[in-house]
């Protein structure tokens, strides 16, 4: 498990996030990355700095060399001389390997969007289970040939089901917090007194988990169905390949004097090419409806 993100984030500062979860746990504990130097105080290549000192002198002697009979000599040392100076001069542009402004970025996009991305410390064992299985049912519906094909609603797919993974991780992240804080608690020792108003609390944290699972198990309930979509598709697709194929058999067996496959066997994989027709149409309904309980 990575990072989570707010859907309603970017996507270019969403994947800039995911691709960085160590970096965004030092953030998070309070490392700063020193930010770039200036344009003028970046430092320069000492090697730069001398050849563009020595460019005149250079620039005198090549001359001189293209007055004497070794002209050839002369043009081809100037083009050199020209190909490295230039080279020399965009490099003294560029920030030193310790600058690092990529780590100065990603601390700015974690700064201004914090609160909306999550990180796998942010979850105890049993949140991440239940968070594993959240994306795992989102990840097979938005992956399915029958989504992308459009036999399911895939624009809705599309925005609801990564809203429903934020919102099952955010609340698992806040679960997870006050477990800690509760056991925390328990550890320390109660008084009598207390241990009456404890129970309550445990109470709530069980039912906002019941809740929470009940939202999985939900996401489930629907990639289940979409699977056997998935299934009842490709198995049309093929049987469908073989129907097509049929004609050939048959004219193989025909000039091969082995007789014709018998009609039985062809009726009976139309039927079975119309059942798994229906069976995709069920299927397909059912994810449909499953999606309707999500929604409400």
């Amino acid at each position: 498990m990575g990072v989570v993100v707010d859907p309603a984030v970017p996507p270019e500062i969403a994947g800039l996030l995911r691709a960085n979860a160590p970096l965004l746990s030092r953030i998070r504990s309070g490392w700063v990355p020193r930010a770039g130097p200036p344009a003028p105080a970046r430092r320069r290549n000492p090697s730069s700095v001398a050849l563009l000192a020595a460019t005149p002198l250079v620039v005198a002697l090549m001359a001189v060399l293209l007055e004497s009979p070794a002209a050839p000599v002369g043009f081809l040392l100037l083009g050199g001389f020209v190909f490295v100076v230039l080279v020399k001069i965009a490099s003294m542009s560029e920030l030193t390997e310790d600058d690092r402004p990529q780590e100065r970025i990603l601390y700015e996009k974690a700064r201004r969007n914090d609160g909306r991305y999550l990180l796998p410390q942010d979850f105890d064992e049993e949140a991440a289970e239940l968070l594993r299985r959240a994306q795992q049912a989102v990840g097979t519906v938005l992956r399915s040939h029958v989504n992308a094909e459009g036999l399911l609603d895939s624009a809705r797919n599309a925005i609801m089901l990564p809203e429903q993974e934020w919102e099952i991780a955010r609340l698992l992240a806040k679960l997870s917090a006050l477990r800690a804080e509760h056991r925390e608690m328990l550890d320390r020792g109660l008084a009598p007194e207390v241990e009456a108003v404890v129970q309550p609390l445990q109470g709530a944290l069980d039912s906002s988990e019941a809740a929470v699972l009940a939202r999985v198990e939900a996401l489930e309930r629907y990639a289940g169905h979409v699977a056997e979509a998935e299934r009842a598709y490709h198995a049309r697709d093929q049987i469908e390949e073989l129907r097509a194929k049929l004609p050939r058999y048959e004219e193989l067996l025909a000039e091969s004097g082995a007789g014709t496959l018998a009609l039985a066997e062809i009726e009976r994989l139309a039927e079975d090419a119309d059942a798994l027709e229906r069976a995709l149409r069920r299927s397909v309904t059912s994810a449909q409806d499953a999606f309707r309980y999500l929604e409400g």
